[in-house]
């Protein structure tokens, strides 16, 4: 049998879990979503934001690179401002953050397409 000490250190152990420290950011980021807006003012804040509300469109380089950061700073690997300044480049690249008053947000437009081609080309290239 394990002496007493033993097993109520073992019993400490398995009661205590970890707890993340959230990481302000330096100033909210103010964000337009087509139904609400939101202001985003932590690390925990932005993976949530980034996780549940971000338009899949703009899930591309700059949301993976925000995430990272906010999670890395979560662990103690960056900082706040790495985090913020991450998170608020993922947003002007969605469209998320508002200028001059209106919203930024984009719509999403087909792409112009041409009725064929040139007159003057040809399909080689060459004339």
């Amino acid at each position: 049998m394990a002496p007493p000490d033993c097993l109520l250190a073992k019993r400490l152990e398995q009661q205590t879990e970890e707890v993340m420290n959230d990481v302000r950011f330096p100033e909210p980021v103010k964000l337009e979503f087509p139904a609400t807006s939101r202001k985003v003012a932590s690390s925990f804040e932005a993976l949530e934001c980034l996780d549940q509300q971000w338009p899949e469109w703009a899930q591309g380089r700059s949301w993976r690179a925000a995430e990272r950061a906010c999670r890395d700073a979560l662990d103690g690997w960056r900082s706040g401002r790495e985090a913020y300044n991450a998170f608020k480049k993922a947003a002007k690249r969605a469209g998320l953050i508002p200028a001059d008053g209106h919203s930024a947000l984009r719509k999403c437009r087909p792409m112009r397409t041409t009725g064929g081609l040139r007159s003057d080309a040809t399909l080689s290239g060459w004339q």
